[in-house]
């Protein structure tokens, strides 16, 4: 039983030795414990602080590239209409001058045609007008006593004749 009670000259002694450890502990080696505990605790706030500020950076410019996004949308849906428009009135335009080109070339073609259809008319009235002047001289030539005679040489000479 002795164990469990000191003496009390140990304990005096150890309660001494505890005290000057104690006060050199105090003196010397808590100031720099606190202080580098209260550097920690700054360095961690700052962090901290920091940490805010560079979220509400990142939540402005989340917001500032989702306005930017709906502007190049915007911007990218107005050009895409601005193309459609061009190419539907450039289109429109050369189905117009086409149908100009179409109009002037089948209108000159009809004048050409009429062109052609007269002067083959011409050409034919002129082969008639010699045709029958030839058959007059022949008819003048001969000299027919009968009229009978006279209409039987002009059949004669109408059936000869071979128009082109």
């Amino acid at each position: 039983m002795k164990l469990l009670t000191p003496d009390p000259g140990l304990l005096l002694w150890t309660l001494i030795a505890f005290l000057i450890v104690f006060f050199i502990l105090k003196s010397m080696a808590w100031p720099a414990i606190i202080k580098g505990l209260k550097d920690r605790e700054t360095s961690i706030e700052d962090a901290i602080a920091t940490a805010e500020k560079v979220k509400a950076e990142m939540a402005a410019l989340k917001n500032e590239n989702e306005t930017l996004m709906a502007q190049a949308r915007e911007e990218r849906a107005t050009m895409i209409k601005e193309t459609k428009e061009q190419t539907s009135k450039m289109i429109s335009e050369a189905k117009d001058k086409a149908k100009s080109e179409y109009d002037r070339i089948v209108a000159e073609a009809q004048v050409a045609i009429t062109q052609q259809k007269n002067a083959a008319l011409t050409d034919v009235k002129n082969q008639v007008g010699a045709l029958v002047i030839e058959v007059s001289e022949k008819i003048l030539r001969r000299e027919l006593s009968d009229k009978t005679e006279q209409e039987k040489y002009i059949n004669q000479l109408a059936e000869g004749v071979k128009l082109n």
